[in-house]
């Protein structure tokens, strides 16, 4: 059964009900371990920067955004450890899950149409098409 579940969020809708499944399945697993990946999109920092008085107060809303997930996780009782890493979301979850014995990894759909996935691609469709574990995708 499942050992290690790797949960990608980002503080999203999508992302707390990714969390929901990922605290249900962990819920029914012994000695489960849920990681909380927040992936630090390089594209976004320089805004960050901006809007922040220092790095502290980045660093701080950034554990905001995760709070509701890992509320989730706790009222389920599940074992977690967050885990922050810089890089582009979607070749950096996939990197990640691969050089990390990764047995189930649970993200949350964007909710894109055909079009704008097809034009623009999903964090969640390219973590798909390269992962070599399971992945759950949550809509």
């Amino acid at each position: 059964m499942y050992q290690h579940i790797l949960l990608a969020a980002d503080g999203s809708n999508n992302a707390i009900r990714a969390a929901k499944e990922a605290a249900y399945i962990a819920s029914l697993i012994p000695d489960v371990e849920v990681e909380i990946l927040f992936v630090v999109d390089l594209s976004k920092v320089k805004e960050e920067v901006l809007h922040s008085q220092n790095h502290e107060e980045i660093e701080l809303k950034r554990k905001q955004k995760l709070m509701p997930v890992q509320q989730e996780l706790t009222e389920k009782h599940v074992n977690y450890r967050v885990t922050f890493v810089n890089g582009d979301p979607g070749p950096t979850i996939v990197d990640y899950a691969n050089k990390n014995s990764v047995d189930l990894l649970i993200i949350g759909s964007r909710g894109l149409n055909s079009l704008q996935e097809f034009v623009l691609g999903s964090v969640s469709h390219k973590v798909v098409k390269r992962a070599h574990c399971p992945v759950m995708i949550v809509k």
